[in-house]
Order: structure tokens, then sequence, then C-alpha cells
């Protein structure tokens, strides 16, 4: 995808009156599973973070008569208090989004895979960013305006996947959605199998992976370090995949399916490279070992296959995303066979 046009420069403006009393607002069903400093910026985006975390330090905003924290999360029917905010400071007008070029809205929308009034699921390309980052301009969430198609609202991003990741990534078309699709990724009740092609064969061919990871090493560059317990650091996170040998070629490669039982930064990735067999492609945390000769792409191999999850309007949301198209050459090359595989991991 090519590159936005380049923004206008912002300009400073007078800061907006915020509060100047006490108010008490109510939490509507849509906005249940909210985190309180989001709801802050959804209602009060004039309010500076640094400004908010010292309201909550000092019990100046209470939810339901109680203190809270940022990451706190509100329900349906709990009463914000919030205390008077004066005036906001004089602010930069924000960035204008640069106008998404016709092309490139088009082609987004020749990656959906499902959609119906509440739910959109698009195979994600590789080298897609979700989000923006510093010195990343084109990304999915600055041009989800060419997904709206007839919806009244912009969809929302409920999960992520890596830059580099292709394959299922679900949208909430409607804020009730989003925040019922959010709640479902954190209480771990959506099952997302993975496609990847792995340096090697794992000993044994399945089984489970249970390693904590850490980050480490300067931000922005930072990996994630298995650690062997996470009581070993205060900041590792328990993380657990499931995998199975699907195919493999020789003792060259595999085609494993895994399954994330936890969702923590580059898990996949990192436990990938903990059992011997690095993803292709991802110099990253493989190194050169990573990376096979022979005509297969320097991409990394890892995709998004399969989703199911609970439906915001009922049911089960099931739904499969084809290969990124360097990886079917890929299959193709080792003779795989990437038809549709039944769920390798007992329920």
């Amino acid at each position: 995808m090519t590159n936005p046009k380049p923004t206008k420069s912002a300009q400073p403006v007078a800061g907006a009156p915020l509060t100047s009393k006490v108010e008490t607002r109510q939490i509507s069903p849509d906005e249940a599973g909210l985190r309180v400093d989001r709801w802050f910026k959804r209602h009060f985006p004039e309010l500076p973070h640094g400004r908010l975390e010292k309201l909550l330090r000092t019990g100046q905003v209470r939810v339901s008569g109680a203190r809270v924290k940022a990451a706190d999360r509100l329900a349906t029917g709990a009463e914000v208090r919030i205390p008077p905010l004066g005036p906001a400071p004089e602010r930069t007008a924000p960035r204008v989004p640069p106008a998404i070029d016709p092309e490139e809205a088009a082609a987004l929308r020749e990656t959906v895979i499902h959609r119906d009034d509440s739910v959109i699921v698009i195979n994600k390309p590789p080298g897609l960013a979700v989000q923006g980052g510093t010195g990343l301009d084109t990304h999915l969430d600055a041009m989800l305006d060419a997904l709206r198609f007839d919806a009244a609202e912009r969809p929302r991003l409920v999960h992520r996947l890596d830059r580099d990741t292709s394959g299922v990534l679900v949208l909430g078309r409607t804020a009730k959605a989003a925040a019922h699709l959010a709640a479902t990724f954190r209480g771990r009740d959506a099952r997302k199998i993975y496609w990847a092609l792995v340096v090697g064969v794992p000993r044994p061919h399945e089984g489970k992976i249970d390693l904590s990871l850490v980050k480490h090493g300067p931000q922005g560059g930072e990996k994630m370090r298995p650690v062997e317990d996470e009581d070993d650091e205060d900041d590792a996170k328990r993380a657990i995949t499931l995998f199975s040998t699907v195919e493999q070629a020789a003792q060259r490669a595999a085609w494993l399916a895994m399954l994330p039982i936890t969702g923590r930064t580059h898990q996949l990735r990192a436990h990938c490279v903990a059992i011997g067999t690095p993803i292709v492609g991802d110099g990253k945390y493989g190194g050169a070992e990573a990376f096979l000769t022979g005509g297969v792409s320097r991409k990394l191999h890892l995709h998004a296959r399969s989703i199911e999850m609970p439906h915001p309007d009922g049911g089960l949301l099931k739904v499969r995303a084809p290969l990124a198209r360097h990886m079917a050459d890929t299959w193709s090359l080792f003779g795989f066979d990437a038809d549709d595989r039944s769920d390798p991991f007992p329920r």
C-alpha cells in the first residue's frame, strides 16, 4: 500500500472549557468494559492523561463511590464522579487524518472475509500495521473509514496482530459490539488457531509450551525473553501455547498449527524459538537460522488461520482466512495441502 498524503501542520488553538462543577454520569451498556482512562478520553479528550492520573490518585474521581485506577473496567450502571476540571490547556490542533487513497480503500475492502451488522473480519495482509507508531503513518487504524460500508459508526479495533503476521482480524461495527468482542478477547473465550512454517521439526511433534515471557532490550526494539518461572522476574507473564505438527518436509521444515491459550506479545514467535524451531522469516527472534534457501520467501511465515468466538448478537462466529500469497507459494513448494483441516486440539 502506498504512503498516505502528508497531513496539514498543527496549529495552536485556545483551550475549550471542560467542567466547572462536580458531575455524575452513568455508564451506558455500550460503554461497559471500557477502562476508566479510555472512558475519560472518549468524553473529555482535552484532559491530559497526567492530570487524570492525579485526580485518580487523590480520589477526586470515583466510580460508584469507590476509588479506582486508570486500568479498572467500568460496568453498566456504574456512576462516575467527575470533579471540576476547569478549562482545557492551550493545545495543538489534532492532525487532520490523511485522505484514504481510493485504490488502497478498494484493496482493503477486498480483504473482508466476513461482514454482518455487528462484526467485520478481514484477512489482514502481511506488512500492514494494525496501529500507528513512531515513523509509521500507514496503518489499519487510519484506514477504518474504508470499512464503514453502510454503517453509521466507524468500525473499531478489538485486538491486534503483529505487522508481519497475516490472517484473521476482527473489528466491531458498533460501540456495543466492540465492547462485547474486546471482553471476549480479554476473557480468553476466543479460540484462535495459527499456522506457521518453522525451521526444523519439533520434538515431540505436539505438546504444550508453558514458558513465561518478559520484555527486554531498549524501548522500541524490545523482545520477549523466556524465563523458567514467572516469579523469577517482576514483569514476567505466564504464556501457554499448544502446538501440533501437521506436515513436515523431511527434517528441513515443519508446518505447525498453534493454539495460544494466553495472548502475550510475540508469544508464538518466542515460544517457537524456545523449542528450537524458529518461524521461517523471523529474523528478530531466530536470527540467520530463521531463513531457508531454495526459493522460500524471507517474509514471516505466521498466519492467523481461524477464529471461533461468541458473536455479539448470539451464537458463534467462525471464520477461516486463506493463506497469504507468500505462504501459499511456500506450501506449494513443499507439497503441503492447505485445504481446510480439522481442529487438531481437543476441547
